[in-house]
Formats: C-alpha cells, structure tokens, sequence
C-alpha cells in the first residue's frame, strides 16, 4: 500500500476513534443541560446559573439508575433544563424516576423542584432545608427528615445524611454504597476551586463536617461536587485544608 493511502486510511481512522469517544464524553449535551457519565450507573448532570457575581455557573446534580429506576439529586437550575433531564431519563434511559433529593435551601438545588412534583416524583431533604426553602418563598420540597434517610432504587440503598455546617446550615450529603460514591454538593469543592459563595456558610465548622464525612466513609472511589469536576477522595482533603481554622 502506498505511504499516502496509508497515511490517509490512518489519519480516518484516529478521526473516528476520536469522534467515538466525543460521543462517550457526553451521555447529552445541550446549551442548556449537560450530562456526564461517571460510572455505568452514574451520571453527573450540569445546568447553568446566571449570577451577578460568579457569571455564569455550571453547577453540578447526580443521576444514579438501577434496573430501570433512577434517583436524582438535586434538581438543574430551572424548570427547562429539569424537563430535559427528565425527558433524557425516560426515553433514552427508559428509567422510572422514583425520588430527588435536595441537597440544601439555595437554588442551585431546587431551581427546578416543581417541574418534578408536576410530574408525581417524590422529593427528600433535611427538615432544616424544608424550613429555609419555605422562609426563602422557594418550592419546597415534601418529605424530611433530621438526621439520616435511606431510600432504595433498583434494588441498591441510597443514603441522605446530615453531617453538620458548611456551605449551609442545612447541607447534607448522599452516599451510594454500590458505586462507593458521595455526591457532596457545595459543601464539596472541586480541586483548586476557591470558597465560593459564603452568605450562609458556617466557616468555622465546614472542615470539621467534612473531616466527619471523611472518618464515616473511609473507601470512596468517587466524589461530586456541587462546580467543577468530579474525582476521589482528595476533594475532601482539598476542602478540609480551604477552610482550616487552626
């Protein structure tokens, strides 16, 4: 085979290879919702929040789909995005969501709530959390609970647990034993991302709930944070040390 019908049959095939894994970077991609797999079961879903202070912010939920069930954690920021992601799920994944969890009272969280309970799907929260959305005039989620709750999708246990303050007062996180897998939220950050938006965080706590996060759950493989890119367990190391007091 001549050099050039060589070169060319090669220079095809790494452009395929390439576009192959462009389609396996992106389960979806729209301008307004982007979702992410992490896992064969997991799914990290983005919407944007327009701010004044930030501009425009990706901000990060959780899918996780067991034998055509699926559990979503923390709604996309708006009603639109949330139609698209529930669309995704029923037809392309043929899964029946079951429940969302809310992580805590800010809109990044629960910007599109009422598009879940419009469509008969169940929502969980701390009870604090269902305190503050009501306080903040926001759709408030409908089930609570204090200290732990534990749902089951597909077969597989979720567990929702509060930990203490950070970000909020309210923050809780969400652990998956079968992926080893925490989706923290805001309380979480992303490796070398700064302290984001402190209007009612509790600074002087927010390494001490994350170090309990981290003795509770010594074997994580995979951690989500609210922004920026997933990964393991130095994100807690990462934001213990970014609000150390002493």
């Amino acid at each position: 085979m001549p050099k050039k019908i060589a070169f060319s049959f090669l220079f095809l095939a790494l452009v395929q290879l390439q576009l192959k894994s462009q389609k396996i970077d992106n389960a979806y991609n729209s301008e307004t919702l982007k979702i992410v797999p992490i896992s064969e079961h997991s799914f990290v879903h983005i919407s944007y929040l327009n701010t004044s202070e930030y501009g425009k912010v990706p901000c990060n939920g959780l899918v996780y789909i067991r034998n055509n069930q699926a559990v979503v954690f923390d709604t996309p920021t708006n009603p639109e995005a949330s139609k698209e992601l529930l669309m995704w799920l029923t037809e392309n994944k043929k899964s029946n969501v079951i429940a969302v969890v809310i992580n805590h009272f800010h809109v990044d969280c629960l910007g599109g709530l009422e598009t879940f309970h419009e469509s008969g799907i169940a929502s969980f929260t701390n009870n604090e959390t269902i305190k503050l959305a009501k306080e903040e005039g926001a759709v408030v989620p409908q089930n609570g609970f204090d200290l732990q709750n534990e749902l089951e999708v597909g077969g597989e246990k979720i567990i929702n647990r509060h930990f203490g303050e950070a970000h909020t007062m309210d923050n809780i996180i969400s652990y998956i034993p079968d992926e080893e897998l925490i989706f923290g939220g805001c309380m979480i950050k992303s490796l070398n991302a700064q302290k984001g938006n402190l209007n009612d965080a509790n600074v002087s706590e927010w390494s001490n709930t994350v170090r309990k996060i981290k003795k509770h759950y010594p074997n994580l493989r995979i951690i989500v944070p609210g922004h920026g890119a997933h990964g393991d367990k130095k994100l807690l190391d990462y934001t213990i040390k970014l609000f150390k007091t002493n």
